[in-house]
């Protein structure tokens, strides 16, 4: 019996879906899965995993709240810094940039993401550093400044990292903005303040909790920033983590947490397209 249109088209899609499903399968969710049944287990005498069914993993979460602590206030904070420098970036880019070199600009946004974040990274720590800023500082008198290890050096890494995350979501919302609607507001005599926060931003808000989403995602399970820049004194989940798992070799309790961490962050991602669907008025919205 010959194929139907409909029915080619169906197989078609599963074999184009399939690669992408069967990766997915194997590297995400079969891992996750292991890490569930990881995490009701015990941490057996020599470390690793030991079978057993208890909820005490998840009972001694709170052993790890400085943690969990310092990732769900830093965390925010650090999206909301790349919010406020991106956001003009962003418009610039898109609306008040010359169209000849627009491409070239949104190039240079996403050039840092041609070096690693290591290296980008050890940058920071050279230029935090005793040799670095406080060392300028001490050079004119202002000594005793400390700027690595602190919150603050957590802080900046984060932007530097994590900005043009934020700048290609809100540059994409606002390059699709209808000109016409500026032009529309600007003939019946609003001022340019108010056209922004009536038009412009709240049609870019799409695009603005897409950067805020990734950001965040993101921002729970990071480990190296502050590792580096906090050396140690700012914990995140993702160092409770390499330290379950690398050091303790308590397997169970470091799933646990993992686990833990998965449910948050499928709370924010909803909570984001909850939000991004009220304030857009349509279901049409995507995260990632």
């Amino acid at each position: 019996m010959p194929l139907t249109t409909d029915r080619k088209r169906q197989l078609t899609t599963a074999a184009l879906v399939a690669p992408a499903g069967l990766w997915l399968f194997v590297f995400l969710v079969l891992p996750f899965m292991a890490m569930v049944v990881f995490a009701f287990g015990e941490r057996a005498p020599e470390g690793g995993y030991q079978a057993a069914f208890t909820f005490a993993q998840f009972a001694n979460l709170p052993s790890r709240a400085a943690a969990f602590w310092n990732t769900m206030m830093i965390a925010p904070v650090g999206a909301f810094l790349c919010l406020i420098v991106a956001y003009p970036v962003a418009y610039y880019l898109s609306i008040k940039s010359n169209p000849k070199y627009r491409l070239v600009l949104v190039s240079l946004v996403v050039v840092p993401f041609w070096t690693s974040l290591l290296v980008r990274t050890y940058a920071w720590m050279y230029i935090l550093g005793s040799r670095g800023i406080p060392n300028l500082l001490g050079m004119i008198g202002i000594e005793d400044v400390r700027l690595l290890n602190t919150p603050g050096a957590v802080l900046l890494g984060i932007v530097y990292g994590y900005l043009p995350l934020m700048i290609m979501p809100i540059y994409v919302s606002l390059e699709k903005l209808d000109r016409r609607l500026l032009e529309a507001s600007a003939d019946l005599g609003a001022k340019p303040v108010s056209t922004f926060f009536r038009i412009t931003l709240p049609l870019s808000l799409p695009g603005v909790m897409t950067g805020v989403a990734l950001v965040i995602i993101l921002l729970l399970g990071e480990y190296l920033i502050p590792q580096l820049l906090g050396g140690g004194k700012v914990f995140f989940i993702g160092n409770a983590l390499v330290d379950l798992f690398l050091q303790s070799r308590n397997w169970p309790s470091g799933s646990a947490i993992a686990v833990t961490l998965v449910v948050v962050v499928v709370l924010v991602l909803s909570v984001a397209m909850h939000i991004a669907w009220k304030v857009s008025g349509s279901r049409q919205v995507e995260l990632v």
